[in-house]
């Protein structure tokens, strides 16, 4: 099963705010451009999340996200299951398949589907982020790298 970027984009915006300190707010900004993706694709995305209660949304000028509850209570297939906008294999309907009743496909399809879900549901944000792993130094190098640069007497000019 493939995801769609929407899930993608999902999973990225829970991995950058799980590395965090609980106290600290991300923006959509900083996400968006930490991972070159489209800041109106992440508003939706910050949306669905948000109401889900993956992760709290603070609006106004010092606003900004977190998650919405501990990473060890984020469930992998939750989250695919809520981005994904059908976790339908196959549509045998719409166009109507005139073998649908003696074909098997679907049956053998929804039971891999079934079986996806279900290993999902063993694994947590926490196992995505595990303390020092390498997801965690990406995304801090990343954090860290987008930075604005903050004014240092080499770098500042003199107006002499």
């Amino acid at each position: 099963m493939k995801l769609t970027k929407h899930t993608d984009y999902a999973f990225r915006v829970l991995l950058y705010v799980a590395v965090k300190n609980s106290d600290e707010l991300s923006t959509i900004k900083e996400i968006t451009q930490a991972f070159e993706m489209s800041q109106d694709h992440v508003m939706k995305i910050v949306q669905k999340l948000s109401k889900a209660g993956f992760i709290n949304a603070l609006r106004g000028k010092n606003g900004g996200i977190r998650l919405g509850r501990p990473a060890s209570e984020i469930v992998i297939s939750d989250v695919v299951t809520l981005m994904e906008a059908t976790l339908a294999p196959v549509n045998c309907e719409a166009p109507a398949c005139c073998i649908k009743e003696g074909c098997k496909l679907a049956d053998i399809l929804f039971e891999a589907q079934d079986k996806y879900l279900s290993h999902l549901k063993q694994y947590t944000l926490a196992d995505l982020v595990p303390e020092n792993g390498q997801t965690v130094q990406l995304i801090n190098t990343i954090f860290l790298k987008n930075l604005p640069e903050k004014p240092t007497p080499q770098n500042k000019k003199s107006s002499a």
